[in-house]
């Protein structure tokens, strides 16, 4: 799984430009679809890790092993977003990252604070364990609305 994870990571990292939404997109946040990413070349870390989670996802790694974690990047002093993948349920993730090529344990991301995790399946928030779901990921209108220009797209989606 570390091969696949590794490189869908790397495709990502070495081919895409870091861009702030507001000059791709000219919106302040705008989450794009991975076709969209892929279309523009350029995006911010929730077009990164969006278009990783689907990629992997659609590779065959189950939702229940991958998250979308929207965390504090402290060095930085900033929102950002990776994507965790869990071997287990109980596991500490690896996090798949742009500002960052190697995969890592997230114990050895010390720069990055979680704030929240979801995918299709659910809601996660860090001070509950990180294991444990607290809400519906539908609550989130950003993801409802990517989800819906996904299908529009032709994606078959199973979140």
């Amino acid at each position: 799984m570390t091969d696949t994870l590794n490189r869908v990571n790397q495709f990502f990292n070495a081919r895409m430009a870091f861009r702030d939404d507001i000059v791709v997109w000219k919106q302040q946040d705008y989450w794009a679809t991975p076709i969209e990413f892929l279309r523009q070349g350029a995006g911010d870390c929730e077009d990164f890790a969006l278009a990783k989670y689907f990629t992997l996802r659609e590779m065959g790694v189950p939702a229940n092993q991958l998250r979308i974690t929207y965390v504090k990047a402290l060095e930085l002093n900033q929102a950002h977003m990776v994507v965790t993948w869990y071997s287990t349920p109980t596991a500490i993730p690896l996090v798949l990252d742009n500002l960052k090529t190697a995969i890592l344990p997230a114990t050895q991301r010390t720069d990055l604070l979680p704030v929240y995790a979801f995918n299709g399946e659910g809601l996660w928030l860090p001070q509950s364990g990180g294991n444990k779901r607290v809400g519906d990921s539908k609550r989130l209108s950003r993801w409802q609305d990517l989800l819906t220009r996904m299908r529009a797209e032709g994606f078959v989606i199973n979140e």
